[in-house]
């Protein structure tokens, strides 16, 4: 991994900053896994934004997991479409997409390109609910496509905090009971 200047305190707003040292970028090939791996491995990682100036960190506390085309809760179930081609792209890229016609979501695309799946980003330190996580962090469709790296303005890093597995629940994702036997899948990852 590249490892990137960590960014001054006076600029950095999180309830938890990254830890001494330098954090390291999650590049594209921490995303190239299957989409369950990643989702579980993002807890505990920290989702930076470079915004007008400021730089801010949170750590993941909540992710949900979508998993290919069989996956009915998956946007990629009803095939490729304009709105969902990103998920068929590269790992690492950004899928952002406008819900209910007022909020922004925020996801990240995972494993080898053609097979779609993606890792929503449901919760971060002080901010639970994924429209909050993009309110809060100003993330709207400019970020869809992009690669989750410095030149975005948004990216992962890793500040070297691993959350023991006893802390970790799984369990169904929220709000897809359309999808029936997928939405009792437990593909959401949260920890205390």
């Amino acid at each position: 991994m590249r490892f990137v200047k960590k960014p001054s305190p006076a600029n950095v707003k999180a309830r938890h900053p990254l830890p001494e040292g330098e954090g390291r970028l999650l590049e594209r090939y921490f995303f190239e896994r299957p989409v369950l791996k990643v989702a579980r491995d993002l807890l505990g990682k920290y989702l930076v934004r470079r915004y007008r100036g400021k730089v801010t960190a949170y750590m993941i506390t909540e992710v949900e997991a979508y998993d290919g085309p069989k996956d009915k809760a998956c946007h990629a179930s009803r095939g490729r479409t304009e709105r969902n081609k990103v998920m068929f792209g590269e790992a690492g890229h950004f899928y952002v997409y406008f819900v209910y016609g007022m909020h922004w979501m925020l996801n990240i695309v995972t494993g080898k390109p053609g097979y779609p799946a993606a890792v929503l980003i449901r919760g971060v330190e002080g901010v639970n609910g994924p429209a909050r996580v993009c309110k809060k962090l100003h993330i709207n469709k400019k970020l869809n496509g992009k690669l989750a790296a410095h030149k975005s303005g948004l990216w992962f890093e890793d500040g070297g905090i691993k959350i023991p597995a006893e802390k970790i629940k799984r369990t169904p994702r929220i709000g897809v009971a359309y999808a029936k036997e997928w939405a009792m899948k437990p593909y959401r990852f949260v920890f205390d």
